[in-house]
């Protein structure tokens, strides 16, 4: 009896097998969009787009000077190409990360299948790193798009994404462009990216001198960067396949406790790349020059280091081209013990002290007010302005009597500078200070008042230095520039030539300046310079700025947290820094005293009734004289020197009424004269009167033998 096939039965399994493959290809499909991996862009945008976290400064011959962090979220240097990437490092990782990495195309097979038997073997891979599997074209896709490598999402349909993003990398790179991609985008230890970073940051070296010690401690710390040094050196040592692994061991620890993590540039002049550099991988070509940068750094250090902390801190030091107006050397700070070494020394706008004296003489010699033969009273003078009286006093507390032009500004004398001052105008001396580009003052005349001659306002270095070589360039201003190659303004005259030159012989005068400085202070040089220094109130600025025929150096040194320095003062501060560059700067090829600028001519001249010997002069054209003479006693117009009009005394309870009495002065020549106070005769005014004052206001006058008034002042007593 035959049995014969069941009609039903036959006519299903046709249908089971098709229902079989409509959910196979759905599945499949389904997974292929699950794990469809995201597109992988080309080599060549890639190696566009990326961008250092550095920028570059550079020396006017190309040379670094120095780099700026000015992307924060990683440290990234330059791409570096797969040639300039030692052989050793890139066998090592491919050994290590990849074997066959130069034949498979995205995805080891082998090894993925090696990977699966090792986790289905009762105890396998308990040592064993499960990242074997990851091809470097995996892993460059993961760096491409970290969407691709999650944290805590290492599951299957990751892992095929990632492979198949592999895959593409290996379709569309060659294998030299997946490998220089690879090295370049990794992640490192710290905030290091790339090989260019790492190389510099962990073993401060460039990639290309990487060795095969270096090699192996590369490639173990790709599976964990912030591994310890004892996981790092096993993990060498293994990549290495070393017998005597102690080279390495100590090596690991040596990278691992950051040693070189210093950077690896030069560092010559960080607060100029601060100024300089504000995008990620600028490039900025300077007018630096490398030679005078290092000899202002050493003459600065060495002077601060000198002079001690517990005196002073800070200092900075500019150097220009007095021709072209380049910048030669720009120290901001030499950090040392300084406790604001990110300042920038040279930037920031300090008190001026007395180094503006010179354009405010420069500006009346111009005006033919005076001379530089003229003769100033160095004497007390009180002067009542807007915001109460203002009583300048030298430097070292005392008075001259009559001194010239020459030596007031010569000695850098205080009271001079401010009658000088009174002779010019406050508004017209600060707008020739904006004029030289003292672009701090931003008020007018009537808020500095005459305390502008003594240098009451803010300025930097920078417009310093540049103010004062207008006067090496007979009086022409043009803007100073730090870029190689750019281009100069025109320059423009602010000061008359001829006055220019008289305000350098002045200052280049090692004589002139002997009271106040001595005979062979730091600012006198085997060769022709004129220099200025200047001390700011409460000694808390220092300077000296001067230039010979080639070149303007400006020095600054202080405290830039404010306080005060402590027995510092201009020719002991500042200006032997100024001295140590200058000679550098003219070493073998001394300065030159400039030629007699057209418009001046030259007088013997005689200054009776002063301190100064007979002396040749310079005067602008008309003005010359034989001799100068302070005004006598006699000549002079008599008037109440004090108390000054509008001032206020008050009364101290705690002294009794009859020892508080308040003396009247009186210049000129003042016989038969007499003072009255309130409308009520005082005395003679020669007799030394003596007021005794009662609370209120006054008005003391003075008279002459005919009665009639000559001088009166009004001041109050509380």
């Amino acid at each position: 009896m035959s049995l014969s096939p069941v009609p039903g039965r036959r006519r299903r399994w046709p249908h089971v097998l098709a229902w079989a493959a409509l959910v196979a290809l759905v599945l499949v499909t389904a997974a292929h969009l699950a794990t469809r991996p995201p597109a992988m862009p080309a080599f060549d945008k890639v190696r566009a787009d990326w961008r250092p976290s550095e920028a570059w400064l550079y020396d006017r011959d190309g040379q670094l000077l120095d780099s700026e962090r000015v992307n924060f979220e990683r440290r990234r240097l330059a791409w570096v190409p797969l040639s300039q990437i030692s052989p050793a490092v890139r066998t090592a990782v491919v050994q290590s990360e990849d074997r066959r990495f130069w034949s498979h195309s995205g995805v080891d097979w082998l090894a993925i299948a090696s990977a699966i038997r090792a986790r289905l073997t009762i105890g396998g891979g308990a040592g064993d790193r499960s990242r074997g599997a990851s091809t470097l074209p995996m892993q460059l896709a993961a760096f491409l798009d970290p969407s691709l490598a999650r944290p805590g999402k290492r599951d299957w349909r990751t892992k095929l994404r990632q492979m198949r993003a592999g895959q593409a990398l290996a379709t569309n790179w060659s294998h030299d462009e997946m490998l220089e991609a690879y090295f370049n985008l990794l992640p490192l230890r710290g905030e290091a990216q790339g090989i260019g970073a790492g190389a510099q940051s962990l073993f401060g070296k460039k990639p290309a001198e990487l060795n095969r010690t270096d090699a192996a401690l590369f490639a173990g710390l790709l599976p964990n960067p912030a591994a310890s040094a004892d996981a790092l050196g096993r993990r060498a040592c293994r990549a290495a396949k070393a017998k005597d692994c102690t080279a390495i061991r100590a090596a690991a620890a040596t990278l691992v406790s950051g040693e070189h993590a210093a950077r690896f540039d030069p560092a010559l002049a960080p607060h100029l790349a601060v100024r300089l550099l504000d995008q990620p991988g600028k490039r900025v070509t300077t007018t630096i020059d490398r030679r005078i940068q290092t000899a202002a750094i050493v003459a600065l250090r060495r002077q601060l280091a000198g002079l001690g902390s517990d005196r002073v801190r800070d200092g900075a030091v500019v150097v220009l081209d007095n021709a072209s107006g380049e910048v030669l050397a720009y120290v901001g700070g030499v950090g040392l013990k300084s406790t604001a070494s990110q300042v920038d020394g040279a930037n920031a706008r300090r008190q001026a002290g007395s180094t503006l004296k010179p354009h405010l003489y420069a500006q009346v010699i111009e005006h033919g007010w005076l001379t530089a033969a003229s003769i100033l009273d160095d004497s007390p003078v009180q002067l009542d302005t807007a915001s109460g009286l203002y009583v300048p006093k030298n430097y070292d507390h005392s008075f001259k009597g009559p001194v010239s032009v020459r030596h007031a500004l010569a000695s850098s004398l205080n009271v001079p500078a401010v009658r000088a001052l009174v002779i010019d105008d406050v508004q017209q001396f600060r707008d020739r200070l904006w004029a030289l580009g003292y672009h701090g003052l931003v008020e007018d005349g009537e808020y500095y008042g005459f305390s502008l001659a003594l240098g009451s306002a803010e300025v930097s270095l920078v417009e310093q230095a540049n103010a004062f070589r207008t006067f090496a360039n007979q009086g022409r201003y043009a803007p100073v520039h730090f870029m190689r190659g750019e281009k100069a303004d025109e320059a423009r005259q602010i000061v008359n030539p001829a006055a220019a030159f008289i305000v350098g012989d002045i200052l280049a005068d090692a004589s002139a300046r002997t009271d106040a400085f001595g005979a062979d202070s730091a600012l006198r040089l085997p060769f022709w310079a004129a220099a200025k220094t200047g001390t700011s109130k409460g000694m808390r600025d220092n300077w000296c700025i001067g230039w010979s025929d080639r070149f303007t150096v400006a020095v600054w040194v202080g405290n830039l947290e404010g306080d005060s320095m402590r027995a510092v003062s201009g020719t002991s501060g500042a200006a032997p820094v100024w001295r140590d560059v200058m000679l550098a700067l003219h070493a073998g090829n001394p300065g030159k005293a400039p030629t007699m600028a057209d418009g001046v001519e030259v007088r013997r001249i005689a200054l009776p009734g002063t301190r100064e010997p007979p002396r040749r002069e310079y005067f602008l054209a008309g003005t010359a004289q034989t001799e100068m003479a302070a005004a006598p006693q006699a000549a002079r117009r008599p008037r109440i020197t004090s108390p000054v009009s509008g001032s206020v005394y008050a009364l101290d309870p705690d002294i009794p009424i009859d020892r508080q009495r308040l003396a009247v002065t009186v210049s000129g020549s003042v016989a038969g004269y007499r003072l009255i106070l309130d409308k009520q005769p005082l005395g003679d005014a020669n007799a030394g009167q003596q007021i005794l004052p009662r609370p209120g206001s006054h008005m003391l006058a003075l008279v002459d033998p005919g009665g009639r008034m000559i001088d009166r002042v009004r001041f109050t007593v509380r």
